[in-house]
């Protein structure tokens, strides 16, 4: 078997040293255009791959970034994964992933004590916030040398947080139905003990506020994220809400739903009533009509708490003391379609 081609190869080859390879291929920018394109050739040429494990000794790191997440076989959390797994791979971490398929689970240490047995230098808490679970992550990062960042946008004292920002989307959507002149705003919420639901149903209800339209009890009904629970709420928001004008649905499934009703029960969208969703999924810009929605984008999520986790991995290994934690807001977008 041939011998691995080696850093001191490459530097030889090139006529550098091995300090200006290694800048190469950290993707330091402090390398000549045409040093680096040399150097580059040679690497590729090679097909010389970095020893993973001899970096992490120089280092005196893993390397590794832990992820705990659930339900990735929903389309939300399948692109946070891809956002991580693409920024991570770009600063040289590895992922180690802990998929925990209940969202509604208490039993998350031993998912936190199996990452921290592997020397993770960092863990991206990924999972909902539902009820009491919401302050779990920030019980868990006192007192820890390991960094711990959370996707979810709770109360969390001493926590570094990146999040979508769930109270802007439900403001813009209420907001845009307004000005199509709307008065009549009913909303199909996700289940009130997941933070997302609850903040995307506040800035609903924030909007109606401040347009002089206060929601009453009856403009409002729970559902459970599925386009069947979006049927069922939408019935029932009908039957006790009929001069409901339009109707913001919390996640595009629902939405689904809601337009299926809508259109059994013969009401023109968006003629009679307009629909507007939150999540902006592929399909929504394929339904008849096609879904006006809030668009966020969890891939970007991803890559955005990785940013913030290296960070925070860097300055542990200065030995700096940690920066205040911080809530970093990733900004939701209208997306006008026909709905």
């Amino acid at each position: 078997m041939a011998a691995r081609p080696s850093m001191k190869q490459i530097a030889r080859e090139a006529g550098v040293s091995t300090q200006t390879v290694s800048r190469v291929l950290n993707k330091r920018p402090d390398v000549a255009p045409e040093t680096r394109q040399r150097i580059q050739d040679i690497i590729d040429r090679l097909e010389y791959q970095p020893n993973a494990l001899a970096r992490s000794l120089i280092h005196q790191r893993s390397l590794t970034i832990g992820v705990i997440i659930a339900n990735l076989g929903y389309h939300g959390p399948s692109q946070i994964l891809s956002g991580i797994a693409r920024q991570a791979e770009h600063a040289g971490y590895t992922i180690i992933l802990k998929e925990l398929l209940d969202p509604h689970t208490d039993d998350f240490d031993p998912a936190l004590r199996s990452l921290l047995a592997r020397r993770v230098d960092g863990i991206i808490w990924a999972m909902p916030g539902i009820g009491g679970r919401r302050n779990w992550a920030a019980s868990r990062v006192k007192h820890r040398s390991t960094p711990l960042l959370s996707l979810t946008e709770a109360d969390h004292p001493g926590l570094t947080v990146v999040a979508i920002d769930n109270y802007r989307g439900g403001y813009l959507a209420t907001q845009h139905l307004l000005a199509r002149g709307c008065r009549h705003i009913g909303h199909i919420t996700g289940p009130l003990d997941w933070l997302e639901a609850d903040l995307r149903r506040r800035g609903w209800a924030e909007a109606l506020a401040e347009a002089g339209l206060p929601p009453a009890a009856g403009q409002c009904v729970i559902g459970d994220w599925t386009s069947k629970s979006g049927m069922l709420a939408f019935r029932r928001l009908l039957e006790q809400y009929p001069e409901m004008d339009a109707v913001f649905v919390a996640n595009d499934q629902m939405a689904f739903g809601a337009l299926n009703v809508a259109w059994q029960s013969g009401r023109r969208v968006p003629d009679q009533l307009a629909v507007i969703g939150f999540d902006d999924l592929p399909e929504s810009a394929y339904m008849c009509p096609p879904l006006t929605t809030i668009h966020q984008d969890p891939f970007q999520l991803g890559c955005a708490a990785v940013e913030e986790i290296v960070q925070m991995i860097d300055a542990a290994e200065r030995g700096q003391a940690p920066e205040e934690a911080k809530l970093v807001l990733v900004s939701p977008e209208l997306v006008v379609r026909q709905s």
